[in-house]
């Protein structure tokens, strides 16, 4: 830094040469530096001064915003807890395709006892198993008079209960915050939907994790805080869901069937607007899985639309013969030898009845000849028809997204012969869920495309490659709807509603091998409307048998066709569908004269 000399010696000189005094120079000088250390101390001063109070300024600022968001949220105690210990219990709903609610959260909580801290241990025991009819009141007076710190009541218990224990007035029981999952239409859908359990659990709360069908195949989701608790939405319909749970109920009584399941599948899009599987179970009381030596089909928890992997007969007759009309090799009026029996080495292929030496292949499908199938199947060959049904999606299992589908595993010939051909071809040596064969005839109804089931809600058709042609598919909806109005499923039919569709009965395998000669599986495969198809409805009943005109019928005109048409006359409305009104013929008028 440079200083001024106070007493620069060029001024001092000057002024003694004009007779001035010298020393004033000088304190001039310490003057005009005092002011100017004055000056920048003044400015160094305001500048602390400013950072002061801008510092104080932000500091007002924080603790006013911080009494003000305190101000505005709900009052809650802290709880102590471990880092990286916190418990994620919150859980997004599942919805209809209309927002209606399947599945949601409800805040509840948990009963738990610290032995050390109780006062009346055998009373408290009594009481609780007063309020509490399942649990062991000699257990847990030894429980409570053992050497446990720390042991678990109830994991969920209801407001009521709640009540009734802190009536009790024993410190030593406690409550923990719970948040449970709630299916608040009880039992509809249940298979779809699966249910949810506990995972991680605490005191102060519990991790809620899906256990089976949507709650598990989309856990990661619906527990994703990410997600903002955005809902996820099914494809399903809870009207009809319903309503079509309480047909196929009623139906299963009435034919007396051990167990039955139902698909309403969009043609276009793929998806699920309603699958039922009999018997069910509510998923808010989920019941355990079978144990060994146990049939699972029996369990209400299996699901039979995907799990139930069956021969399904017939229905399989109409994919012979759309296959050979996209070829080329036949037309619907083409003439097919039908003698019977069809011998191939040892083996021989049988018709139901007598159908005569030759049919067209229309007629084939309308009167269900296996003969005249298997005559179809030669022409095709092993090759194209193995290939043509695994374009169709039946030789995998369904992507349908629920967790039970992965084990819905297609079985097929391991040597897929001549014969092999024949049989599939009717439906017979190949095994299928009822979800595939609504996939297939979904195929048949939009237009000749493959569709993949869904259980979510889509926007427009969902159309896979091109598996038949427009032409071929027209003409074996033609072919399904004769089934109905000339055919074996002339109980198909409903006023104002054009029902095409196909029957099957097949055998019930044994479990060791070989089939009942009194068991049968009963489907009906049908699309509607026929003029205009927007949905497959495929219907399946295990073991069904109802005496009609005093003889014991089985077959599925008899059983799955009679359910079918009562579910499309229930939910055809429901899905807006408006009857189609044909006119009735005019009375013949006869005029008379007085």
């Amino acid at each position: 830094m440079i200083r001024t000399p106070l007493r620069p010696l060029a001024r001092i000189l000057n002024a003694r040469a004009k007779g001035q005094n010298p020393d004033a120079i000088e304190q001039e000088n310490i003057r005009l530096r005092h002011e100017d250390m004055q000056a920048k101390a003044r400015q160094r001063a305001e500048g602390r001064l400013l950072v002061l109070g801008i510092f104080f300024l932000c500091a007002y600022t924080a603790v006013i915003g911080r009494m003000g968001l305190l101000a505005t949220s709900e009052p809650s105690e802290p709880v102590a807890s471990v880092a990286g210990s916190a418990i994620a219990a919150q859980r997004a709903d599942i919805v209809d395709r209309k927002g209606r609610i399947l599945a949601t959260n409800f805040e509840t909580h948990s009963l738990y006892a610290q032995p050390p801290q109780m006062i009346d241990p055998e009373g408290a025991a009594t009481r609780l198993a007063e309020i509490f009819p399942d649990l062991d009141r000699e257990q847990l007076i030894e429980d409570f008079n053992g050497k446990r710190k720390f042991l678990w009541i109830k994991k969920k218990i209801s407001p009521e209960q709640k009540q009734a224990v802190h009536d009790i007035g024993d410190p030593g029981l406690l409550f923990g915050p719970r948040e449970m999952r709630l299916y608040p239409n009880g039992s509809v859908a249940a298979h779809v939907l699966g249910g949810a359990g506990f995972g991680k659990e605490g005191v102060s709360a519990a991790e809620v994790i899906g256990v089976a069908g949507v709650e598990k195949h989309y856990d990661a989701y619906l527990r994703d805080p990410g997600n903002g608790h955005r809902p996820l939405q099914l494809s399903l319909d809870l009207t009809v869901q319903a309503a079509a749970e309480r047909v196929l109920d009623g139906g299963m009584q009435l034919m007396n069937a051990k167990g039955a399941t139902s698909i309403l599948m969009d043609v276009h899009t793929g998806e699920v607007i309603s699958v039922v599987s009999l018997p069910d179970f509510d998923p808010n009381e989920r019941p355990r899985p079978p144990t060994t030596g146990f049939d699972p089909s029996v369990s209400p928890l299996f699901n039979r639309a995907v799990q139930g992997v069956y021969e399904l007969g017939s229905t399989f007759k109409i994919f012979t013969a759309a296959q050979a009309m996209d070829l080329g090799l036949v037309t619907p009026d083409t003439v097919i030898d039908t003698r019977g029996p069809l011998r191939w080495g040892k083996f021989s292929i049988k018709d139901f009845r007598n159908y005569g030496n030759e049919m067209t292949v229309s007629e084939i499908i309308e009167k269900s000849s296996n003969i005249g199938t298997a005559r179809l199947a030669q022409q095709i060959g092993v090759a194209r028809q193995k290939d043509f049904l695994a374009r169709l999606g039946m030789l995998e299992p369904t992507p349908f997204e629920i967790v039970e589908a992965r084990g819905g595993q297609p079985l097929t010939p391991k040597n897929w012969s001549e014969l092999s051909a024949m049989t599939i071809s009717y439906g017979h040596g190949i095994s299928t869920t009822p979800m595939h064969l609504a996939a297939g005839y979904a195929a048949i109804a939009n237009g000749g495309f493959q569709v993949n089931p869904t259980v979510l809600k889509q926007q427009g058709p969902q159309h896979g490659e091109r598996v038949l042609s427009d032409e071929a598919a027209r003409a074996a909806r033609t072919m399904l709807r004769r089934v109905v109005t000339e055919g074996t499923a002339s109980f198909a039919r409903v006023p104002g509603y054009q029902v095409g569709g196909k029957t099957g009965t097949a055998d019930k395998p044994k479990p060791r091998g070989g089939y009942y000669e009194d068991k049968v599986i009963a489907t009906f495969a049908s699309i509607f409307p026929s003029d205009d198809p927007k949905y497959v409805l495929v219907v399946t009943l295990d073991e069904p048998s109802v005496i009609a005109y005093d003889e014991e019928r089985r077959t599925a005109g008899w059983t799955a066709v009679p359910v079918a048409a009562e579910m499309v006359k229930r939910i055809a409305p429901l899905l807006g569908l408006r009857p189609h009104i044909e006119p009735a013929p005019l009375t013949d008028i006869t005029l008379t004269s007085n």
